[in-house]
């Protein structure tokens, strides 16, 4: 059908769809095939050059920890002979959740549980923060639940002395 239409036409019909054919083929590839392919290869290029610089910046702060350990300046604090479970306990109270501290327990040398009702959680996160950057103690669990009032929570928070290496 699509043949005998097709011979039917003047040959200026034929020469002129055909060059239309031709142009469409051309802009289709244009716009199917190489344009993708450029924007591709522009945004690996960006994506290449922020790695770089990514990578080059770890690397001076590799540098300056280094720098830093080898000071002592990154080591934690004295804990002044106290163990986990009395750094957690004392830390908690002077951080000023000491009200809302209703179970300390001891799970191993090492290791000890800690159960917060009503806590302000933002508070907790800040002092556990502190924990592991003055102490080395980190946070190897923690389960929190919403508590009645504007950010606070039930928390169970699974604490582990590092050795003191934060």
């Amino acid at each position: 059908m699509i043949a005998e239409r097709w011979r039917t036409l003047p040959a200026r019909d034929r020469r002129a769809l055909a060059w239309l054919g031709a142009a469409l083929a051309l802009a289709l590839a244009w716009f199917a095939v190489w344009q993708p392919l450029q924007a591709a290869r522009v945004r690996a290029g960006n994506q290449l050059e922020q790695a770089t610089r990514d990578r080059d910046w770890i690397r001076e702060r590799s540098a300056e920890i280094g720098r830093l350990r080898a000071q002592g300046a990154l080591l934690p604090l004295a804990r002044g002979g106290k163990s986990l479970l009395a750094l957690a306990d004392a830390g908690a109270r002077e951080a000023g959740l000491g009200g809302a501290l209703k179970r300390v327990e001891p799970v191993s040398q090492g290791r000890v549980n800690l159960w917060f009702e009503s806590v302000p959680f933002d508070a907790l996160t800040d002092w556990l923060e502190q924990l592991e950057q003055r102490y080395g103690v980190r946070v190897d669990e923690l389960g929190a639940e919403r508590a009645a009032g504007l950010g606070m929570a039930n928390v169970r928070v699974g604490l582990v002395d590092t050795g003191g290496t934060p």
